[in-house]
């Protein structure tokens, strides 16, 4: 997919936005779907599905692994694991990867949209949000946040008070259901490439166990 940064009316003039592109030359098709039924979504921008491809420029398959080659062409096409959404000038927007997509009371959540607008807080300086399990609402956002150097919190007051800022901060930046109901001040664990490994604090976040519901 020939990829560029798109801008879209949902966030100010300037912003950007997730990566999108539309297909290559050399790649016979590139579409987003119902990953149930195959059926191409709308063209409206907002209606999720898989990232799907085919082409003799995707990989044959992997090494002997059936069970994977199974799972990923499917029904004739590459499934990427990617979820986005088609715009009506065709383009395709990658708004996260499936194994990331976090749903809370049905509904669905980009932990990669949740953690754009985190990284607008003064304090922030690395952020990755996991979904975590809720009594209430199955899941939840988990945030786990790197605090710039400048912003210190030994006491567990002043990470309670923190805490506490950043999701009023949230809560002014994206919908109620978005905002993350765990605040967690840590150094993110990486890969030795430096990717953040969302496995290891998905762990981590069924660890903790589930937020309880709200009795009142």
């Amino acid at each position: 997919m020939e990829a560029r940064m798109r801008h879209t009316p949902t966030r100010s003039p300037g912003t950007a936005e997730c990566p999108s592109g539309v297909r290559y030359i050399g790649l016979e098709g590139l579409n987003v779907v119902d990953p149930n039924t195959m059926s191409p979504v709308p063209s409206d921008g907002t209606t999720l599905g898989e990232v799907v491809m085919q082409g003799n420029v995707v990989m044959k398959g992997y090494l002997n692994n059936p069970k994977a080659n199974e799972e990923a062409f499917a029904n004739g096409w590459y499934h990427s694991g990617d979820l986005g959404v088609k715009h009506p000038d065709g383009y395709i927007e990658i708004k996260d990867r499936v194994k990331d997509m976090i749903i809370s009371g049905g509904e669905n959540i980009s932990s990669l949209e949740v953690e754009s607008f985190l990284r607008e807080h003064p304090a922030v300086l690395e952020v990755a949000v996991v979904a975590r399990p809720d009594e209430q609402w199955g899941e939840s956002p988990c945030a786990f946040i790197t605090l710039k150097d400048n912003y210190v919190v030994d006491a567990s007051d002043d990470q309670k008070r923190l805490s506490q800022d950043i999701v009023r901060f949230s809560r002014d930046k994206m919908p109620a259901y978005w905002v993350p109901k765990s605040v967690v001040f840590t150094t993110l664990p990486k890969t030795a490439t430096g990717k953040i490994q969302k496995k290891v604090l998905r762990a981590m976040a069924i660890e903790m166990g589930p937020v309880k519901k709200n009795r009142l």
